[in-house]
């Protein structure tokens, strides 16, 4: 390359200084040094393993479009800490293994009877990959735990193996990507990419469901990875059966191996991960805190982690000792930044009134056009932003059963493809829906 890896390195820093704050700049960039830059990666270092989780979490991909605004290709980053590029002749000979599998290993993952069958199930593939259980599909909601699992099985692989053909990927990178390809006549690279490997990690698979030309390109990248013996593991949110607008011939394929839920954890599973992720971030707390953030944070694993993280940056950036008021104020902070989860109440009592009926009618049976599309409406948002079963939301709608509340969703989710307006109701509704901050 002309430009050397700081030349390269000060026009990123440009770039990001236009998007975050001077504060954000220093706090997290000023002692970053770039290492190396290749055809496909560019190396940083940092000053603390804090610090080089948030940049690899937070920032990388903005440094990712960065350097493809300046060079019109696809690159990794991978953040290294000092002790880790001491290090640096082994890190160069393991190139083979992706950055987002740092720190994702089955020894930091704590196990409950939550997570157990899916955890036992993810080291018997690393064990045996492409022969025990293939695919392997965990499916659960959001920040139990699905994507360590999946990275610790590339990073069990890789250790043992480091010469296996590793390639992890989101379902929805997976048809950015195949865009992108189509678009510039490049898509014989992306089936060498994609249908050549040994081992296969998709992370997130619901969002190719209802986009049919990424799930035909995925039926054959899938069927030529599974016919050659090599491993498959994915993880969604839900499981295949529950994909409303998922290609019957894929939902197949995902059922053939062996399917495995992840659960929120119990409050003794969540003390041990919360006295595990400090100690990694080389924070001490006493047993009251670790109780009173277990106690708080119940359902969310990532949740959990981020006020750990928080915790952490009060001390590193602002010198602060912790104690329980620091934490009341990190879960208090960790909760407003985090998603708001409406109760099926809020979302009933809003969509009846999109729709201009009362709630009972919606719950009711009556067949009139406006209201049956209100009451698919509701099943549908209801599934969609809670963690309510088929069984559950029927039981809200005069007993109506699991497969009546299946077919509503399904119904919703096809026309939401398909259909401008009904989209535009949906998008309408979880607006209104998302402006309640609690339900009383």
């Amino acid at each position: 390359m002309v430009n050397s890896v700081k030349d390269i390195w000060q026009k990123i820093l440009d770039i990001l200084a236009q998007q975050l704050t001077p504060t954000a700049m220093e706090t997290w960039f000023l002692d970053c040094v770039p290492v190396e830059l290749d055809d496909c990666r560019l190396i940083l270092q940092t000053s603390s393993e804090f610090k080089q989780e948030i940049i690899q979490k937070r920032f990388s991909d903005r440094i990712k479009a960065a350097l493809y605004d300046l060079f019109a290709s696809d690159f990794e980053v991978l953040v290294l800490t000092e002790e880790e590029l001491s290090d640096m002749p082994t890190q160069k000979d393991n190139l083979n293994s992706l950055p987002e599998m740092a720190g994702y290993t089955f020894d930091h993952f704590i196990v409950g009877n939550s997570n157990r069958f899916a955890h036992a199930a993810a080291v018997a593939v690393s064990e045996n990959p492409g022969k025990t259980y293939n695919p392997l599909f965990i499916y659960g909601n959001s920040g139990l735990g699905k994507t360590h699992l999946l990275l610790s099985i590339g990073n069990a692989i890789h250790e043992r193996e480091p010469k296996k053909r590793i390639v992890y990927i989101k379902g929805d990178e997976f048809t950015n990507q195949l865009v992108r390809a189509i678009k510039n006549g490049t898509t014989e690279d992306f089936h060498n990419k994609y249908r050549n490997v040994d081992l296969f990690l998709v992370d997130d698979i619901q969002f190719i469901a209802g986009k049919q030309q990424t799930q035909n390109e995925f039926f054959h990248t899938f069927n030529s990875i599974y016919e050659a013996g090599n491993q498959i593991v994915i993880t969604s949110d839900r499981p295949p059966l529950e994909m409303a607008t998922l290609d019957d011939r894929l939902r197949t394929r995902f059922e053939w191996g062996l399917m495995a839920d992840i659960q929120p954890p119990d409050l003794e599973t969540r003390m041990a991960i919360t006295r595990n992720k400090a100690a990694q971030l080389g924070l001490m707390l006493s047993d009251d805190a670790v109780f009173y953030i277990s106690d708080n944070i119940t359902d969310n694993i990532r949740r959990l982690e981020g006020v750990i993280k928080k915790l952490t940056a009060y001390k590193e950036i602002l010198n602060e000792i912790i104690n329980i008021d620091s934490v009341k104020r990190a879960i208090k902070d960790v909760m407003k930044e985090g998603i708001f989860t409406p109760t099926p109440a809020i979302i009933i009592r809003e969509t009846a009134r999109y729709f201009q009926i009362n709630e009972e009618e919606l719950r009711g049976q009556s067949r009139s056009k406006n209201t049956a599309m209100a009451r698919q409406v509701s099943m549908y948002l209801i599934r969609t932003l809670t963690d309510l079963s088929l069984q559950g939301i029927g039981e809200l709608y005069e007993g109506r059963n699991h497969a009546t509340v299946l077919s509503s969703i399904r119904k919703i989710e096809n026309l939401i493809q398909t259909d401008h307006k009904t989209a535009t109701i949906v998008r309408d509704v979880t607006s209104n829906i998302n402006s309640n901050d609690r339900e009383g």
